[in-house]
């Protein structure tokens, strides 16, 4: 949970923060620059002609001082538009810092932070009545934040609404959930970011990002060594793991990220999904994926009940489904941020994979085409997943990037390409520092509650090694409140009326608890 002290920080921040997003997977972020070439390495790209089409994103920036709130409006590059607006901000230019605003929350509805700084401006600017929409809307939509003593909102302090608003957002951010800790893995400079389950020996699998290894768990946290890299299995950092218990096998997705100990500059961009036995950890078979003059990045795998295996390249916004010994690409968009998990359907017409900054999508297997998957914006946050996992016909997702951090359920149509309503499991359960990736076992999600990857620099060197922290697996019931509609989190709601006047605000009802149960 994010309290003052975490969001009062400037806004040039939160700006770059969508800079990072529009561009940037988990692990890519720290990525170094890539190797030099040698001198018999093909020679760079020429430079563009004079006819060659001018960069959007130079031509918006370039062109800031004089664009219109409307040319504005007509841009979908986010990365141009953050760097305007930290521009516009920089210049004290608050009319087009907050169209500009606007435009970035139009194209990435999920983000907080960049409705929390629109709401800013509008407080700077003693608009009551746009920032109270902002902040309503936020706290209708589920985000928690505490601003009661933000001194940025006090120009709009001292009516019923203010009051009614700042309680709700502090409902949101209340813990919530009958979720606990499990276990806790050993402190110790591992980096564990990913989990799975072997149901035949009850044992938990972990994957080292660090030493590039997977260890075997008990329910008490002990290791014990289970699969190391080898000059056979060519396995760099540990990213994703995936259990087929059924054909007894271990997926694993590896790439040579400066968080390996044993990174070279010559496994820069080289990623691979390796098998193993999983009884045995017993080498299998490697699968590359092929080389395309640009670094690779596998970061997500998830292997259906029918035991077909799927790997997303998160940074290239790419979809790959092994066939034949082969990683054969399934989708790409390179308008996604960074695809941050795979699920596929019990029956395995579909697969769903979320993206940080853009939400849910699916995946039609039996025609090959992409769906969104639709949902109420208004109610509904569904950026900052980390984590997607496929349970009894419902949709279970980590949000690391939302305020409050939680953990969902969501029930979908039919068709299963709407949500139809949503549960929180748990929501600010005080174990949870940037929760990442779990497995499920019967009807519980484990899951790493306290990522520690952060506490690594750019070279993949922790920055203070007596900040590392034991390692916490969380347990979240699956079935909790089942039979139960679906609701908001706690969330209140203010009247639907007119704006308030700034001068004369104007009487209200204390909220009442919403229900919120279809979306």
């Amino acid at each position: 949970m994010i309290k003052v002290a975490a969001m009062k920080i400037q806004s040039r921040v939160l700006l770059a923060g969508v800079l990072a997003i529009a561009s940037l997977a988990a692990f890519a972020q720290d990525k170094p620059a890539a190797p030099a070439k040698s001198a018999a390495a093909p020679a760079s790209k020429p430079a563009a002609s004079p006819a060659a089409k001018p960069d959007p994103e130079a031509r918006i920036v370039g062109q800031a001082e004089a664009l219109t709130e409307e040319q504005i409006n007509q841009s979908h590059d986010i990365a141009a538009l953050s760097r305007v607006a930290q521009l516009y901000e920089s210049q004290g230019d608050m009319q087009r810092f907050a169209w500009t605003l606007k435009r970035l929350i139009a194209l990435l509805p999920d983000s907080g932070q960049l409705r929390l700084q629109l709401a800013m401006v509008y407080a700077s600017q003693n608009d009551k009545a746009r920032a109270y929409d902002v902040l309503v809307h936020m706290q209708s939509s589920g985000f928690g934040y505490d601003i009661s003593q933000d001194t940025r909102f006090n120009n709009i302090h001292g009516t019923k609404v203010w009051d009614y608003i700042v309680a709700n957002l502090q409902v949101n951010a209340k813990q919530f959930g009958e979720g606990k800790l499990a276990f806790e893995l050993p402190k110790g400079d591992y980096l564990f970011e990913s989990i799975g389950y072997d149901p035949a020996r009850k044992q938990f699998l972990v994957g080292s990002a660090r030493e590039g290894k997977v260890y075997l768990a008990d329910m008490k946290g002990k290791l014990t060594d289970f699969i190391r890299p080898t000059e056979e299995n060519g396995m760099y950092a540990v990213l994703d793991l995936a259990v087929d218990a059924a054909h007894d096998k271990l997926y694993v997705a590896s790439a040579g990220v400066p968080y390996f100990t044993a990174f070279k500059a010559s496994a820069f961009g080289q990623t691979s999904l390796i098998e193993y036995r999983l009884s045995t950890g017993k080498f299998l078979n490697r699968y590359d994926l092929a080389p395309d003059g640009k670094s690779r990045l596998l970061t997500s795998i998830t292997v259906g009940k029918d035991g077909h295996v799927f790997a997303a390249d998160g940074d290239r916004g790419q979809i790959f489904r092994l066939v034949d010994n082969e990683l054969k690409l399934l989708a790409g968009n390179p308008s996604l941020s960074s695809i941050r998990g795979l699920a596929a359907s019990d029956d395995g017409t579909k697969l769903y994979f979320a993206d940080y900054a853009m939400g849910i999508f699916g995946i039609d297997l039996t025609k090959s085409t992409p769906f969104a998957v639709a949902h109420n914006p208004d109610k509904l946050v569904l950026g900052g997943i980390v984590g997607i996992y496929f349970y009894d016909g419902r949709l279970v997702v980590i949000e690391s990037g939302m305020v409050p951090q939680r953990v969902m359920r969501l029930k979908l149509s039919d068709d299963g390409r709407s949500v139809a309503s949503a549960m929180p499991l748990d929501v600010a359960q005080p174990a949870f520092s940037v929760p990442t990736v779990g497995a499920i076992v019967g009807d519980q999600l484990y899951f790493i509650a306290n990522s520690q990857k952060a506490l690594y620099d750019k070279f993949g060197t922790v920055r203070d090694p007596s900040a590392l922290e034991p390692v916490r697996i969380f347990k979240s019931n699956l079935r909790f409140a089942w039979d139960q509609s679906g609701i908001a989190g706690g969330m209140s709601e203010l009247p639907k009326q007119k704006a308030p006047d700034a001068k004369a605000p104007p009487e209200h009802n204390p909220p009442t608890k919403s229900g919120d149960g279809s979306h």
